[in-house]
């Protein structure tokens, strides 16, 4: 009767999150401007990421995942709402001075989930507005700590008074201003801190964290605990810390027994901002970088972990987006989707590893205002005739400072196949002339309802973002 009373006693003590809950956490860790080739399992140079490694091990790593544009804002603009950015508005990075920012009746991932009783929570970059009715507060997160847009567009901009003239940047901690300028050595400390608390606070409850780390986008910016670590010098230190704030996430999930109800995603918004040399990252040889629609600016690395769900040490090379995530947790949340249209498509059979799915049949990548400048089904990208900034024309800067940059223009369609050629160096159009015409419908199809100015198509379900009187 007495180990039976102790074995009761020992039960009732137990968290309730040890014991088999009926929803799932969500974290999702969005960095900045890291490259495909920027974690040691890809081969980066001169720093390792262990955790990220470890991550990769035990879960599942996809090789062809694609942001929704190859800038800042558009897309996360595109991963919180499961949309095409130009579909609801958004093109490039809005800075302090845009009038504009997300529409009050698209739905957020915040939203969304919100629908299931979760707790919700943004530590990081914003970027979906900077005005308050923008902010996340106001738009489906509980808690909100962070900048509302990049970090280099402050008064200290290498370019201040030449080409920018940026006034103070703010740091959110709510809907309040908390300062200015902060030192931005904190933020990636700050944010990890400020997440493993909401962890630890909505241990008995679901809860989605957005975890949108400034870094590494320049200005680079490290702790004293990471300093001069690394053998790549100051970018490299910065990664060092981002992995150990990835496995401080992880390792809090592995104390309080959340691992097997806890989806955590690992990706990045776009490519490397290649022109600032030594302050930039990799693109692991695909062609171009940051802001441009060749696969160095669009694919980005991405890992997924779940215990018990993802199949460990295993390589999902099919055609999947940020855009995917937010139709990805309504499926396993049991949220009911927006009435308005979407994009995304639930990657959740890949995540499971089921063989033979293939949910995302092809991507567009649209860019500037509404410009369609390519089409993929996994295998063959055609590109369309289309301006195009190059990184490869002039030496790229370093210590902070950026490289000179000029536009090409590419005057004809090419069809690469990214299968043997993942650096878009072959243009293979005319072996392959059907697969060129049926990219070419979906294309069409897509400029009907998306639009394209390259085209001069005005398109049938854009819709517009909300503007400041």
């Amino acid at each position: 009767m007495m180990n039976k009373l102790i074995l009761l006693s020992a039960l009732g003590s137990l968290p309730l999150c040890s014991q088999a809950a009926d929803y799932t956490n969500f974290i999702i860790i969005n960095l900045d401007d890291v490259g495909y080739g920027d974690f040691s399992f890809n081969g980066a140079y001169g720093y390792t990421t262990p955790n990220i490694d470890k991550m990769a091990a035990e879960g599942v790593r996809f090789t062809h995942f694609l942001a929704g544009q190859p800038i800042s804002g558009a897309s996360r603009a595109g991963l919180l709402t499961g949309c095409y950015p130009n579909r609801i508005g958004f093109a490039g990075a809005p800075g302090p001075d845009s009038n504009y920012g997300i529409h009050p009746e698209e739905m957020t991932m915040g939203e969304l989930l919100k629908q299931k009783g979760y707790s919700t929570a943004v530590f990081g970059k914003w970027h979906l507005g900077s005005q308050r009715q923008f902010l996340p507060l106001q738009n489906g997160f509980d808690e909100y700590y962070g900048l509302p847009f990049s970090n280099d567009m402050w008064p200290f901009h290498p370019q201040q008074g030449e080409v920018f003239n940026f006034p103070d940047l703010p740091t959110y901690d709510g809907n309040e201003v908390a300062g200015y300028n902060t030192d931005q050595s904190r933020f990636t400390t700050d944010y990890t801190t400020r997440s493993v608390d909401f962890i630890k606070k909505n241990k008995n409850k679901p809860f989605l964290l957005y975890l949108a780390h400034s870094m590494p986008h320049v200005p680079l910016a490290v702790s004293d605990k990471f300093k001069g670590k690394s053998e790549q010098g100051l970018y490299g230190d910065v990664m060092m810390e981002i992995d150990w704030s990835v496995g401080e996430v992880l390792k809090t999930l592995r104390e309080l027994g959340l691992e097997e109800n806890t989806l955590v995603v690992l990706t990045s918004d776009n490519g490397p901002w290649a022109n600032y040399g030594n302050h930039a990252g990799s693109a692991g040889g695909l062609r171009e970088a940051k802001a441009t629609t060749f696969d160095g600016g669009n694919r980005v690395p991405c890992v997924m972990y779940w215990k018990g769900k993802t199949q460990p040490g295993t390589t999902c090379n099919k055609l999947a987006s940020n855009i995917d995530l937010f139709p990805t947790l309504a499926e396993i949340s049991g949220a009911p989707l927006p009435q308005r249209k979407i994009d995304g498509v639930s990657i959740l059979p890949l995540i499971k590893g089921e063989k033979g799915a293939n949910p995302r049949e092809s991507f567009v990548y649209y860019y500037n205002k509404n410009d369609l400048e390519a089409v993929t089904d996994g295998q063959f990208k055609l590109v369309f005739p289309h301006k195009y900034v190059t990184y490869g024309a002039f030496v790229p800067g370093n210590d902070g400072q950026p490289g000179q940059l000029t536009n090409l223009q590419l005057y004809k369609a090419e069809m690469y196949d990214l299968r043997r050629d993942p650096g878009e160096r072959y243009d293979v159009i005319t072996q392959y002339p059907e697969e060129a015409a049926r990219l070419m419908k979906i294309a069409d199809r897509m400029r009907e309802e998306l639009g394209d100015n390259l085209t001069r198509q005005k398109g049938k379900e854009r819709r517009e973002p909300a503007f400041l009187q």
